[in-house]
């Protein structure tokens, strides 16, 4: 048998460590997160994490509807401790990540392609066929 194999499975697929980890904490995060009694993150998702190769930090990429405020952060930073160590105690690794959080900049910017979209003069079928009549 090959490297890479499993026996009647095909290829084994391989991940780096720190992409399974930035799985699993994005994971006990989230779920974490759901079960939390602070209001102030009830409408806020848990977008991907990104742990440093070290494994000691991880920054923790979030969207919430609207605005981030300083009460979102402020949150966040209340609920920190607890998020590590909910992963502390569901994952086997040598030291639990610092874990910071960030609003998702790909959803920011998702947001800022909508609303110019929304402002664009919308043309309908009909307007584009009488631009292409022309009269000789």
């Amino acid at each position: 048998m090959h490297a890479g194999q499993s026996r009647g499975r095909g290829p084994i697929r391989r991940y780096p460590r720190t992409a399974r980890v930035d799985r699993v904490v994005q994971e006990i995060v989230a779920d974490a997160l759901e079960r939390s009694d602070d209001d102030r993150l009830n409408l806020v998702t848990i977008t991907g994490v990104k742990a440093d190769p070290d494994l000691r930090q991880a920054i923790v990429f979030f969207a919430a509807r609207g605005d981030v405020t300083d009460e979102i952060m402020a949150a966040f930073e209340d609920e920190r401790v607890g998020l590590q160590r909910a992963i502390g105690r569901q994952v086997r690794m040598k030291f639990t990540p610092h874990l910071r959080f960030v609003p998702d900049p790909a959803i920011e910017t998702g947001w800022k392609i909508e609303a110019i979209l929304k402002d664009l003069p919308r043309s309908r079928p009909d307007d584009a066929a009488a631009d292409t009549d022309t009269d000789d």
